[in-house]
């Protein structure tokens, strides 16, 4: 089912998000579905749980590396840790602050531990743009929009000429 994304201003947006404790559960299994369904239906790289109103430490995204194989990553109660220290800053946008576009720094090169939805656990590594979608995504489960980690500080985004003129 297609869900209603939240917009900056909603204090939702900003909440920890809960681990999830009960796998291979039907309500589980329906909201990846959901979460699928939403990102598909938005055209998004990745979504998490918390965007469309439920807190709960889930997040999918679309990896550009394995565009192929036309399947999302679904990661239940993730943590990332950087692999090295490289860092780039590229211009970011989200479904939940439409319209704007911002510079964030982020890792290049990432490592997330996880569980997949029915509680076998997950170990991959990331780099370049699918580590920067899979941190954006991480960062909406601890309350935190990307304008709060921009590059320039000034904790504001910018519209690009291109969707300005739109």
């Amino acid at each position: 089912m297609i869900r209603k994304v939240l917009r900056t201003g909603d204090p939702r947006l900003l909440r920890t998000a809960a681990p999830v404790d009960q796998f291979d559960t039907v309500q589980l299994h329906k909201l990846v579905q959901d979460l699928h369904d939403t990102l598909r239906a938005h055209k998004g790289l990745g979504l998490a749980a918390p965007q469309i109103g439920v807190g709960l430490r889930v997040l999918v995204f679309r990896d550009p590396d394995a565009a192929a194989a036309n399947r999302n990553v679904v990661l239940v109660n993730p943590t990332i840790c950087p692999v090295g220290e490289t860092t780039s800053v590229a211009a970011e946008s989200c479904l939940s602050v439409p319209g704007r576009w911002g510079d964030v720094r982020r890792y290049e090169h990432v490592r997330v531990t996880a569980f997949d939805v029915t509680g076998q656990p997950v170990e991959r590594e990331f780099q370049g743009m699918a580590a920067r979608i899979l941190q954006h995504e991480y960062d909406h489960l601890d309350g935190v929009l990307y304008p709060q980690r921009m590059a320039n500080g000034l904790g504001s985004s910018y519209v690009p000429q291109a969707v300005a003129h739109r």
